[in-house]
């Protein structure tokens, strides 16, 4: 039995058996259809082949072009069919397109065109984000530096999910998941603009939680620490943790985040941001919504 045939999708407690929910360990988004942002690279890639790995069919979008205030390489449009091609690999369809989250309509017509292909919607992955650091502190950065991260990391964020609301209603209900990060959860110097953003995530997280859970929509927010993905490791970023070394190597940063967490690791993989992902949108998790969930070695704990 597949996860799509045992669950109400998210609707009043059963009375099945808790045999009847043996499915789930496999296939366990098998017919749904979810929509990713930022999935040509990095963590949005490995969300959409997890899903597509467990049976859901992706809609995905990526910007595929650099950002003034962005130093490290952006996702090109290579790096884009590239995942096509992986997606398909899997034996699952992907509609994925060139565009800007920051385009409210771009984001919309994405999102309808991949509904009208499939016929349904069932899971957000809000993704899409970047990052960058200021050391000179908060006070130091620029009036462009500032509004491209929120435009992106946050009103980016609110356009995915306000394109996806009416699918996921007319589908029956589904899951929101948005990636945020200890930075949504703490506070990090030379950051403030990035802080804010994904602080903001968890507020709209919240919100939309309330709003949507009488239509059978769960919305949860993610956060991880440290992710081995090129917004992280660059010299720019790493410098923010080793900060007297004005060259860090990948080994001296490792020693630095390190000692941040709990855990005796350095960073998290794509992957384990992945598997988070999916569960929070399967039906194991069918009655968790309003929830920031760590993938953090501890890093919120220290």
């Amino acid at each position: 039995m597949l996860a799509s045939d045992v669950s109400d999708r998210s609707g009043p407690t059963s009375s099945r058996s808790f045999e009847s929910h043996a499915g789930w360990a496999m296939g366990r988004v098998q017919g749904k259809v979810a929509f990713v942002t930022g999935l040509a690279r990095g963590q949005g890639r490995s969300h959409a082949l997890r899903l597509a790995e467990e049976g859901a069919d992706i809609i995905g979008l990526d910007l595929c072009a650099p950002i003034e205030t962005v130093s490290y390489a952006l996702p090109t449009e290579d790096d884009l069919a590239e995942t096509i091609q992986m997606v398909e690999a899997l034996d699952r369809r992907i509609i994925a397109r060139k565009a800007d989250v920051r385009d409210r309509q771009a984001v919309v017509s994405v999102v309808n065109d991949g509904v009208a292909e499939f016929g349904r919607l069932d899971i957000v992955v809000a993704n899409a984000g970047i990052g960058n650091v200021c050391l000179e502190g908060t006070a130091a950065i620029s009036d462009v530096m500032w509004q491209e991260m929120l435009d992106i990391n946050l009103t980016g964020v609110w356009h995915t999910t306000s394109a996806a609301t009416q699918h996921l209603i007319a589908s029956g209900g589904g899951s929101m998941v948005l990636i945020s990060s200890a930075a949504g959860l703490k506070a990090y110097a030379n950051i403030g603009h990035y802080v804010a953003a994904k602080h903001g995530v968890v507020g709209l997280m919240r919100t939309l939680a309330v709003e949507l859970g009488p239509h059978r929509i769960r919305v949860n927010s993610i956060h991880p620490t440290q992710v081995d993905t090129t917004m992280i490791m660059n010299e720019t970023t790493m410098r923010l943790f080793v900060p007297d070394v004005e060259h860090p190597t990948r080994e001296e940063f490792a020693v630095a985040s390190q000692a941040m967490h709990l855990l005796p690791v350095p960073w998290v993989e794509p992957r384990d941001i992945s598997n988070a992902v999916l569960f929070l949108a399967s039906d194991e998790a069918r009655y968790i919504t309003g929830v920031p969930l760590p993938v953090d070695a501890g890093v919120l704990t220290v």
